[in-house]
């Protein structure tokens, strides 16, 4: 007899009202220390190309670049995880914290594009932590390479690839 050595997942189901608490009770010390490290933040810039619509976008890296060390900077940390929900799917929730203990935190749903394997949970997850980072911290990013909810006009390389996969 074969054991089954598939890790367990723990999938939650619904939504409880917990979800929604989105900061700890006072946020003063926070919000102080927020708007010091805002006020040195100079926004993400576009380093890295999107090939499908010929655009220029802040990816994770220059995100992170352009807000964590001046968070840290004033007691402020980031915590970023994943969840997956049956009914609704991929979340990312970044949490900033300060040294103080108090907190504010956001949830983004990731949607999945394209196949649904795991380079497509993988994508969408940075794509959550770019934006979830970028809403918290107040970076700007110069291209916020939405792309895909505009009318530009498809690359030919992206419409071929969309083709094959029957997009």
């Amino acid at each position: 007899m074969e054991e089954n050595t598939t890790p367990e997942v723990q999938v939650k189901e619904t939504s409880s009202p917990q979800d929604n608490v989105w900061k700890s009770d006072t946020i003063g010390k926070l919000s102080a220390a927020l708007s010091k490290a805002q006020g040195e933040m100079k926004g993400a810039a576009s380093k890295s190309t999107n090939p499908f619509f010929n655009s220029s976008y802040a990816d994770l890296h220059t995100v992170i670049e352009s807000s964590v060390p001046y968070l840290s900077k004033h007691g402020i940390s980031v915590i970023q995880g994943t969840e997956f929900d049956m009914v609704c799917g991929y979340f990312v929730t970044t949490r900033l914290m300060h040294e103080s203990g108090e907190w504010v935190q956001t949830r983004v749903r990731c949607p999945l594009g394209g196949k649904k394997d795991i380079q497509a949970v993988g994508s969408a997850i940075t794509y959550g932590r770019r934006y979830g980072l970028s809403a918290m911290a107040g970076i700007a990013q110069h291209d916020d390479d939405g792309n895909s909810n505009t009318n530009r006009s498809l690359s030919k390389q992206h419409q071929q690839q969309m083709q094959k996969q029957g997009a």
